[in-house]
């Protein structure tokens, strides 16, 4: 396939077929991303795309399972541009099981309803959304352009088209200052929000953003090891979705863990506090990455 580099995918979608239907992000102001910084956003034509699904189609039609539809958000796009890639992509793959894409609460709260029952009837069915934090003064900082109360608005919307979502946090975002309220509040929107799929990654300050250069200006410190741990351990305990898969296995992380909440939760907190008594082998800093 032609991919326009950098490209980002969940690592959940190591085996999609990844349609690049956008370049870059249509936000693209958060303070911690430099994943599209280096693109200015724009939907790819429409010919385009569908040539890529014609061209997958005669090299992969039996195998595709998955089609991750990148860059930032997606979800952006009109549905007169969603509709025939939908289209295209159940014609092309007849064992196609999940579509999924990158979206915001800002585009979420704008689509109409409507739109988004359609997306889910043509085959749309899994939203990956990045709060970051649950704390509306570190969502201000971050520049997501969305509260707390946004989120929960827009994944109701979600819900009510049969969307699934699959969230994630990012501990360390507020910082030594605001640590266990970025948790917190981070475990009650992650409760609000209610998703299919949660997950934990760790904050890494990106050379160039602007929360690196609030770093060199003293305006933010990043937690600690143990300080991490603690958040996510307070993460957990606040946490209280319904049934949801938690992965904290991210690259970023120093502590690979996950189970299903709320079973799995004594479980989990067991395990980070057997990590913060020292019992635990954390990843090392040589293999952690984004």
């Amino acid at each position: 396939m032609r991919y326009a580099e950098p490209l980002f995918r969940p690592p959940s979608e190591a085996d999609s077929f990844i349609l690049q239907a956008t370049l870059g992000c249509s936000w693209n102001a958060c303070t911690y991303c430099a994943m599209y910084r280096s693109k200015h956003y724009r939907v790819r034509p429409l010919d385009e795309v569908l040539a890529e699904i014609s061209e997958a189609a005669t090299r992969f039609a039996g195998e595709v399972r998955h089609v991750f539809v990148a860059d930032g958000d997606p979800l952006a796009m009109e549905l007169d541009h969603w509709e025939p890639i939908l289209r295209a992509l159940a014609a092309a793959f007849p064992r196609l099981r999940r579509v999924s894409t990158y979206a915001t609460a800002r585009n979420l709260l704008e689509k109409p309803q409507d739109d988004l029952r359609r997306l889910r009837e043509l085959g749309l069915s899994l939203l990956y959304i990045g709060p970051e934090s649950g704390d509306d003064l570190i969502l201000h900082r971050l520049a997501k352009g969305a509260s707390a109360a946004d989120h929960v608005e827009a994944a109701r919307k979600a819900r009510a088209a049969g969307m699934e979502q699959s969230l994630m946090f990012l501990l360390g975002a507020g910082g030594r200052e605001r640590s266990e309220e970025h948790a917190r509040a981070s475990g009650r929107l992650a409760t609000a929000m209610d998703p299919r799929f949660l997950s934990t990654l760790t904050l890494t300050v990106v050379p160039g953003t602007p929360i690196h250069r609030q770093e060199n200006q003293g305006h933010f410190e990043l937690p600690d090891t143990r300080e991490l741990l603690i958040e996510l351990r307070c993460f957990i305990e606040e946490a209280q979705p319904s049934s949801a898969i938690f992965r904290s296995n991210h690259a970023s992380n120093y502590l690979p863990i996950g189970g299903r909440l709320p079973r799995d939760r004594q479980a989990i907190l067991a395990a980070i506090d057997e990590a913060l008594a020292g019992r635990t082998v954390l990843r090392p800093e040589w293999a952690r990455g984004l």
